[in-house]
């Protein structure tokens, strides 16, 4: 039997909260990881540019890959 109109909708937008919601949370991941990185900046003074380097490049990587992204599918 196949889906309804109304469950192909259905699938459709919760397929689109999903996506927005697991970009939402690697956005929020990078503001952890900037808070840390703030944190140990703040504690290791002038030698943090070696002990907190771990943090920045990921803090970095991170700023690369998790943007906030729309969703837009194209049925075909």
């Amino acid at each position: 039997m196949a889906p309804t109109l109304g469950g192909r909708n259905a699938a459709k937008f919760q397929e689109r909260e999903d996506f927005i919601r697991e970009s939402w949370v690697k956005a929020m991941e990078a503001r952890l990881v900037r808070d840390e990185l703030v944190k140990c900046q703040r504690h290791e003074g002038v030698n943090s540019l070696e002990n907190c380097r771990w943090l920045s490049k990921k803090y970095a990587q991170m700023l690369l890959e998790n943007k906030v992204k729309g969703y837009k599918k194209i049925d075909v």
